[in-house]
């Protein structure tokens, strides 16, 4: 791969601005947030065009709103998702001079995202080239917040439940099947898990920034050396192995260097960047999803344990916030997004093994809601009210766990519509939380069945039903989820995998519906077990009370009503034992009117 340093950008037709930082996170730290610098819109996924005359925006239906708030008059929205909006490469093809050159860095676009869009400019005569200086760097300048540079800690095995030479000796098994050398790891999370290490470069994202090789016989770790924990001999030791440290930045040095070696086969994923992917050659690449990948999505032991310990101190936190809140309230007390979502934040900062956020808490009310991912300022914030409906999607990162939950409440009176798409987006996840289904079922197969209460009625949500979770990692974690869209990588749900189920319901400008839990993938008992292939269904750990005063029982069915009363009995069981032991009467209270059966 030759680099192009542009001088002068007359040689270029367009740049391209990805949401990407080099390890392809969902999530950035303030350095990396170049999209957002240039355009203004600080959503997590999006991509910005800039032509000669031009600039555009392609984002998806969880940030529509969001887009059109934040991008000014320079700016061109498109809708990504809709039949009418053309994708990034069509739009390039269709619109820049034939021979044009369309420039992009590298290190931040995955080398899955550039081949499309390389061959739809390639059928217009155009050109998708590798820039190598950043050309919103150049104009950022001194005011680039610099590069996180946080120190690394070591997690201990009463969390992490599994050696990192286990962790090898399953991956190399993996390897040797493929007859793979080497294996090029670029993902943070996956790196923090292998080597059972966790640090706070990116915020709410327990990861550090560093590149990881794997051979038959040696450990690489591409980190500084000075952000290694203190600990990091002992706990080589305590994990029986032996880790080499280079450097961060020699990553693409000693690629090449393993390329060099004949006959040498380099395992990539599809999703690294497209610059640490076109250092190996194509008769060199194997180019799949990373064992380490599918291996840190099911879950061991300890994690399981540790992931239901996790959600039930959640769930205390939760029961005395909404308690909280709702007497506030009723009691004629000022409570806004902002400070609603820091007394949360103060409950849960009391809850053992609290470690923090696990992302921005999502504290909507009323049209607030309906923006999809919201995140209150001190410019949009609106108080919470007896009037509105208020959505608080929140989640907690613990030593032992990552939660993430949404409850929809209305401390006043509902309207009747509100109370049947509330009732609606309830039926959908009843129905998805207590689905049978065969094991490695791809999670797109599942997805119609939380949406169907919706869609009987002409309703629908634009964002995914269901995402991997980490183990004390990211909140969104691949490679499995459920909606829509095709997951190119979903090896199919399997046992021990926890994901999301939150269905929703968003009225623009008006308000917004979502109720948000985390169930783990477990047996299931069916008469014919799918000609042996095995039976799964999910189980919910989430502990937190659904509201029932938004419910029309006359919507659900029997079995409806017999899951929801069951949950909320479970949640009773788990809770209300903790509540008393702590001696706090006033959320047991609460819990108890929450839970009572329908």
């Amino acid at each position: 791969m030759q680099l192009v340093r542009v001088r002068d950008i007359s040689c270029i037709s367009a740049y391209i601005v990805p949401s990407d930082d080099a390890h392809q996170s969902e999530y950035q730290c303030q350095h990396d947030e170049r999209r957002a610098f240039i355009s203004g819109f600080d959503g997590s996924a999006g991509t910005a065009v800039i032509t000669r005359n031009s600039a555009l925006l392609w984002t998806d239906g969880r940030y529509y709103q969001q887009a059109e708030k934040q991008l000014d008059s320079n700016w061109i929205l498109m809708k990504d998702g809709l039949t009418t909006t053309p994708s990034l490469g069509v739009w390039l093809a269709q619109n820049l001079p034939r021979g044009s050159a369309v420039g992009v860095d590298p290190r931040l676009f995955s080398f899955r995202l550039w081949k499309p869009i390389e061959n739809e400019l390639n059928s217009s005569d155009c050109h998708l080239i590798p820039i190598e200086n950043n050309l919103i760097d150049e104009i950022w300048g001194e005011n680039q917040p610099p590069q996180t540079f946080n120190s690394i800690k070591t997690l201990k095995l009463e969390y992490a439940g599994v050696t990192v030479a286990k962790k090898w000796d399953l991956v190399r098994e993996k390897m040797q099947e493929k007859k793979a050398d080497a294996l090029i790891v670029s993902a943070l999370d996956e790196i923090a898990w292998f080597l059972n290490m966790r640090g706070s470069d990116i915020d709410f994202n327990p990861v550090f920034f560093a590149y990881m090789i794997i051979t038959r016989d040696q450990l690489l770790a591409f980190v500084d050396s000075e952000k290694l924990p203190t600990d990091f001999s002992s706990h080589q030791t305590e994990n029986e192995v032996q880790i080499k440290v280079l450097p961060y930045s020699s990553i693409g040095l000693e690629i090449s260097r393993i390329v060099s070696t004949k006959g040498t086969k380099i395992w990539i994923s599809p999703t690294s960047s497209y610059y640490l992917t076109a250092l190996i050659p194509k008769s060199q690449r194997l180019q799949e999803v990373t064992p380490i990948c599918l291996l840190k999505s099911i879950k061991n032991d300890v994690e399981i344990k540790g992931f239901v310990n996790s959600h039930v101190r959640d769930g205390i936190a939760l029961c005395q916030y909404f308690a909280w809140l709702e007497n506030q309230l009723d009691h004629g007390e000022k409570i806004d997004e902002i400070s609603g979502a820091d007394k949360l934040e103060s409950f849960r900062r009391t809850q053992d093994k609290y470690v923090g956020l696990s992302f921005p808490t999502i504290s909507s009310s009323g049209p607030n809601g309906s923006i999809i991912h919201y995140h209150p300022t001190s410019e949009t914030k609106r108080n919470i009210t007896l009037n509105d409906i208020y959505l608080c999607d929140s989640g907690a990162q613990y030593l032992d766990g990552t939660t993430d939950v949404t409850r929809t409440f209305h401390f006043g009176i509902p309207t009747e519509f509100q109370k049947e798409v509330y009732t609606r987006v309830l039926k959908g996840q009843l129905t998805f939380g207590s689905t049978i289904f065969p094991a490695k079922v791809k999670g797109q197969v599942l997805d119609t069945l939380a949406r169907k209460a919706l869609w009987d009625i002409g309703l629908d949500y634009s964002h995914g039903t269901g995402h991997g979770v980490g183990h004390f990692l990211n909140v969104h974690e691949g490679p499995i989820g459920v909606g829509i869209r095709h997951m190119p990588d979903d090896p199919g749900l399997q046992e021990n995998m926890f994901i999301s189920n939150e269905p929703g319901f968003y009225k623009d400008g008006e308000f917004g519906i979502r109720i948000e839990d985390i169930v783990q993938i477990v047996p299931a008992q069916s008469t014919y077990n799918f000609s042996d292939r095995g039976a799964l269904t999910f189980k919910t750990i989430t502990m937190c009370p659904k509201q029932t005063k938004m419910i029309i029982k006359e919507l659900l069915t029997d079995l409806e009503i017999h899951l929801i009363n069951r949950y909320h009995q479970q949640v009773w069981d788990n809770l209300s034992p903790i509540l008393s032991q702590q001696g706090d009467s006033f959320t047991l209270s609460w819990l108890k009117k929450e839970t009572q059966p329908i």
